[in-house]
């Protein structure tokens, strides 16, 4: 199962998502910033490289808000884990999104994710994780391909 780590950056009420370009996998679908965990290295550590390599910033990667396991269609799981993000240094910058936005998580299900979002999207939208992680359990696991 590959291991995927992403950035929960707020500020405010806002948290940036980000769209991928015609050219990646799953073109055009919305997500937040972030990527693979390489072998041997802490999914940490492999957000801050993602943070920095994508947006050019260096960010404080908070705690754990939840862990989503997902496996899609054609056979491919991930096991991604979402971390908050509520401090960086320097600007955001878009370097390899097709569109960057600010968005309240009450628009983020009229935005066509990526699947492996979709459930945690919609806890979010709903109020069942919060920001400010009061009465949060980091480490909330919870599979996105369950039935409804």
């Amino acid at each position: 199962m590959k291991q995927v780590v992403a950035a929960l950056i707020v500020e405010g009420n806002k948290i940036l998502i980000c769209q991928r370009t015609r050219h990646q996998s799953m073109p055009l679908k919305w997500e937040f910033p972030g990527g693979k965990v390489e072998p041997d290295e802490r999914p940490e550590d492999a957000l801050y490289r993602e943070l920095e390599e994508e947006l050019g910033i260096r960010a404080t990667i908070g705690p754990k808000v939840a862990t989503v396991r997902h496996q899609y269609e054609n056979g491919n799981a991930v096991e991604l884990h979402f971390y908050l993000v509520e401090h960086y240094a320097g600007e955001i910058q878009n370097r390899i999104f097709r569109d960057v936005r600010w968005t309240t998580r009450e628009e983020m299900p009229g935005y066509d994710f990526l699947e492996a979002d979709v459930a945690f999207i919609k806890e979010l939208a709903e109020g069942k994780i919060s920001f400010n992680l009061q009465g949060l359990k980091p480490g909330i696991l919870f599979r996105s391909d369950r039935p409804e």
